[in-house]
């Protein structure tokens, strides 16, 4: 089966697809009803599909922010799910190994996100170092939202050069996101 990993701005995913996309997430986390983000971190959607059908799902969220003096772009990985009867066979690795070249490519100088603590060694087998003490602030500077208060990881890759000075900045700290009130952490 040949497989494509197809990328659109989330505002227009095809209708067929954004409806198996949800059922994936609606699956992956029953208890939400609404896996739109916020328009101002330029949701972008990719999908894994092979005959008009979507095994896994990801959106990539980015920003600006502020780390220790100096000004970053960043994005990160959101609502990364792979179908519950098409799990263990690989799909879900190819779409976040596929994100994170994108991301690369992109030019953003970080890649930043958090996931459960039991989802690690999933991600660092597609790319991502884990930030050890390191915890995302979420939501916005009057209602800050952390990662700490959740079984959470922060992963990271450095991609530009300037970030990967700076790499050591971002250990053993919290890193004032402030993805917004739709986002609250990524």
């Amino acid at each position: 089966m040949k497989f494509n990993v197809l990328i659109y701005p989330e505002n227009i995913v095809p209708i067929a697809f954004r409806a198996q996309a949800n059922s994936i997430l609606a699956q992956a986390w029953p208890e939400h009803n609404d896996f739109s983000h916020d328009p101002l971190l330029k949701p972008i959607s990719m999908l894994l599909e092979a005959n008009n059908k979507i095994y896994a799902t990801l959106d990539i969220l980015s920003k600006d922010f502020r780390h220790q003096n100096e000004n970053y772009s960043a994005s990160g990985l959101s609502c990364v799910a792979t179908a519950p009867n098409e799990r263990g066979k690989g799909y879900g690795k190819m779409l976040v190994t596929a994100a994170y070249q994108l991301i690369r490519q992109n030019n953003s100088d970080i890649g930043l996100f958090t996931c459960d603590t039991y989802l690690e060694k999933f991600y660092t087998t597609c790319g991502w170092d884990i930030l050890e003490n390191t915890h995302l602030i979420g939501g916005t500077p009057k209602e800050p939202f952390s990662s700490e208060q959740f079984d959470k990881v922060t992963l990271v890759s450095f991609f530009s050069q300037k970030a990967q000075k700076n790499a050591h900045t971002f250990n053993d700290c919290n890193i004032e996101l402030y993805s917004g009130d739709i986002d609250r952490l990524w």
